[in-house]
């Protein structure tokens, strides 16, 4: 059963910049021809979309009795309080209360997320730091399944 689902994709400013690279690429092979302008503007494009799309693309559920946060898989038995975090406490999370030895599915481009505390005593992982536009929803989602 699957209570909770979200695809955190890169913002549309990323894809314009993608487009850029790839003009610049086409701009830089100009002075050797029509051909390898164009094949500097497909290339360029396609390897800067590939990265915007793999950097972009993570997914965080909460299926069955798993939180799966990237290419993480958590037991939420493993799992404690989950605490939903404004942009601010999000903010203060990522920079000055962060802990090096946290779990972190970073993204910068989404400014709430969720903070998970993890209760293993063989994992040495304090907490889960996981960027989420729902953060709520996802308390919400891992509340439902420890209950």
């Amino acid at each position: 059963m699957q209570s909770y689902e979200e695809r955190l994709t890169a913002p549309r400013s990323w894809w314009v910049i993608a487009g850029l690279i790839g003009v610049a690429c086409a701009l830089m092979l100009l002075p050797l021809g029509t051909l390898p302008m164009l094949g500097g503007l497909i290339g360029g494009a396609a390897l800067a979309a590939v990265a915007v799309s793999s950097y972009g693309s993570v997914r965080i559920r909460v299926v069955g009795d798993s939180l799966i946060a990237g290419d993480a898989r958590i037991p939420v038995a493993a799992l404690g309080e989950a605490q939903a975090l404004d942009p601010e406490e999000a903010l203060a999370w990522r920079t000055h209360k962060a802990d090096t030895r946290a779990f972190m599915l970073l993204r910068s481009y989404v400014p709430t997320a969720v903070r998970v505390e993890i209760t293993d005593p063989e994992d040495p992982t304090p907490y889960a730091y996981l960027s989420t536009r729902e953060p709520e929803r996802l308390v919400a989602a891992l509340t439902a399944v420890r209950a």
